[in-house]
């Protein structure tokens, strides 16, 4: 008879957390506790987008734009609400700041004043709701200035440099829902299980391949680039000499994009449009795109890098909504990306 099939160790988030903090000196569970609201307000937004095309009230714009100039997407503003009502009342935050919201979003008198702050993108990719591609939720967590203080968080908790961050991660909403984070101790993937409601582990210990043969960009733009990218871009296209060149791929998803390139490799570009006034240093977000995945590109064995080659990680906030240009992918691909970039 053939022996039954081996069942596969299913340990969930909440577990894996607390046999994590277990590791950890003195951990008091707060950390634990701020990812269970998280995570709450995760599967209430992964609920309606599974949604999305059956209801009026999911898909298609609104009237209003947020503090980017963006129109809001229909969705855009519920994730934005899931996520503030259970991040802002969870007890273990002291502050927190949104893509959509142009100050800082305070405790509410009455709640608990926490020792960490997040930053978020309730819903990156938005503009691709209506055409069920992929989309996700970006977060960053800091410890305040602090950690021992019992007074509201302020802007200058928030703004602190990437390498800095506690946790990073994010949810992509796609054939599965999928949590990817990184407590500085490389990087895990769960994905949520339907049937129990619970995110298990499914991705342990992931490793971004050094090499890849995939690239990102919107091509579209690439008359605006600066020379030096526009020759990167032109070499790794170029079939000189028999060589093959590489595949691109743009889903116009940050976290849809490097969620690919985490698993198979390769490199994801967004830079600077050389004559653009409204975003002459570029589109992404610092707090709340760039320097998450950063973390997690690193702590996976990736790169992440300004078109000048500065270290994403290194960079210093100097406002909440502040932009960058973002290189990020295999270690080998960006260590390639920064030969063309002129050394100082």
């Amino acid at each position: 008879m053939n022996a039954s099939p081996k069942q596969k160790k299913l340990i969930s988030l909440s577990q894996f957390i607390i046999e994590e903090q277990l590791k950890i000196p003195h951990a008091s569970g707060e950390f634990s506790a701020l990812l269970s609201h998280l995570v709450y307000a995760a599967k209430i937004v992964g609920r309606e987008v599974r949604k999305a095309g059956l209801l009026d009230d999911i898909l298609g714009a609104t009237d209003d734009t947020n503090v980017q100039g963006e129109t809001q997407m229909k969705l855009d503003q519920y994730a934005d609400n899931a996520f503030n009502q259970s991040l802002k009342i969870c007890g273990h935050l002291c502050v927190l700041a949104s893509e959509e919201h142009e100050e800082i979003i305070p405790i509410p008198n009455g709640y608990a004043m926490g020792k960490y702050t997040m930053s978020i993108d309730p819903l990156d990719g938005s503009s691709n709701i209506d055409t069920n591609v992929s989309i996700g939720t970006i977060f960053s967590i800091h410890q305040r200035l602090e950690p021992n203080s019992k007074e509201p968080g302020t802007e200058k908790d928030l703004l602190q440099k990437g390498s800095l961050q506690r946790c990073a991660g994010y949810i992509i909403y796609g054939s599965s829902t999928m949590l990817v984070l990184s407590t500085g101790k490389g990087v895990s993937g769960f994905t949520l299980d339907p049937s129990v409601g619970e995110f298990l582990l499914s991705h342990p210990n992931m490793q971004m391949p050094d090499k890849g043969d995939i690239y990102s960009a919107n091509e579209g733009n690439a008359g605006y680039w600066s020379p030096e990218v526009q020759n990167y871009i032109s070499h790794i296209k170029s079939i000189e000499g028999g060589k093959k060149p590489k595949t691109g791929r743009y889903i116009g998803s940050l976290v849809a994009d490097f969620h690919r390139n985490l698993l198979k490799g390769g490199i994801f570009l967004y830079p600077n449009d050389t004559k653009s006034s409204k975003y002459p240093n570029g589109k992404l977000r610092l707090l709340y795109e760039a320097a998450p995945m950063a973390y997690i590109a690193e702590q996976a064995g990736g790169m992440a890098v300004t078109v000048k080659g500065e270290r994403i990680l290194d960079l210093d906030p100097t406002s909440l909504h502040q932009r960058t240009t973002l290189i990020i992918g295999s270690k080998k691909e960006v260590e390639e990306f920064l030969t063309f970039i002129p050394k100082n």
